[in-house]
């Protein structure tokens, strides 16, 4: 069997799902403190990027030991693990030097940006920091296991938006902002949507495997509907963030435009919330739908910075 790339190990496509709070979150801080640090910038992306790639890894290499992804039926590019490591069990070393890696990159990047940001912030940067990597292992890992007690769902919301946000944020030198503060739940939320249909999707498997995500503790459908609520807590919070930010703000709306396509997806996953198979053409469409919004969102948030220069 082909031994698997580095980019296929760390699922580097979900990178976006990172990227997305850091961009928007650096821009919106740059555009209010009219001023931008583009070495913490960068110092901020890398960091980002380790601590997705050491969670990736550290999620298949836990999911495939405690047995949740050898009861995976129903795998998909859209939700689940890579599966690698039920397919190739010998590639374990490999996932954990990765995993590694990713975390000494996380901490080497970190600890550069402690010393570039102003001193009254480093307190909150440095729990930011160690909140990260404690979820980067532990939301699959014993003996906390996060995913698998029924905080899973708050662990991701929390640390692909408040925590992206605001750590986005005191690389550029802001924290203590009203708009900063409303704009931390949408990037959460919007990775949160893809982690409810992957639940749909692989409940059995968590379920055989004591994976206790929502779809299993409340059930397929109110799960589905969850997934719905979210999104819509998602456009409302970008609109309030634009208007917070009028005139030059309302250019945020444009990373609304994908979800002209909510209303099919949602139906798709209601109608289908009990039948794993078909939920997967819904999976795909919102993880489309994720992806524009991220694109779209970057992109009007570094507009409004230029603008308000």
């Amino acid at each position: 069997m082909t031994r698997p790339s580095l980019v296929h190990i760390v699922r580097a496509p979900f990178f976006s799902s990172i990227l997305a709070p850091l961009l928007y979150g650096s821009f919106l801080s740059a555009s209010l403190n009219r001023t931008f640090d583009a070495i913490n910038f960068a110092l901020v992306l890398i960091l980002g990027v380790c601590v997705h790639a050491a969670t990736n890894v550290y999620n298949d290499i836990y999911d495939t030991l405690q047995g949740t992804d050898r009861f995976n039926r129903h795998r998909n590019p859209f939700s689940g693990g890579s599966g690698l490591l039920v397919q190739q069990p010998e590639l374990i070393k490999t996932f954990f030097r990765v995993a590694r890696i990713a975390v000494l990159g996380t901490l080497a990047s970190a600890a550069v940006l402690l010393f570039r940001i102003d001193p009254a912030l480093r307190p909150i940067f440095l729990a930011i920091v160690i909140t990260a990597v404690f979820f980067s292992k532990y939301y699959t890992a014993a003996p906390i296991k996060l995913a698998y007690r029924g905080w899973g769902e708050v662990a991701v919301w929390f640390a692909f938006g408040p925590l992206a946000i605001a750590i986005a944020a005191l690389a550029q030198n802001l924290f203590w902002h009203p708009v900063i503060w409303t704009a931390m739940p949408a990037t959460g939320l919007s990775t949160s949507s893809i982690l409810l249909i992957g639940q749909l999707i692989d409940r059995q498997a968590d379920e055989a495997g004591g994976k206790h995500g929502v779809a299993v503790r409340w059930g397929s459908v109110p799960a589905a509907r969850l997934y719905l609520a979210l999104q819509l807590l998602l456009i409302a919070n970008i609109v309030v963030v634009a208007v917070m930010l009028r005139p030059i703000g309302l250019l945020l709306l444009l990373s609304l435009i994908p979800y002209i396509d909510l209303p099919r997806t949602a139906r798709q996953v209601l109608k289908n919330a009990r039948d794993p198979q078909n939920l997967k053409n819904a999976a795909a469409a919102n993880v489309r739908i994720h992806l524009l919004f991220s694109s779209i969102m970057a992109v009007s948030s570094a507009a409004i910075f230029v603008f308000s220069q």
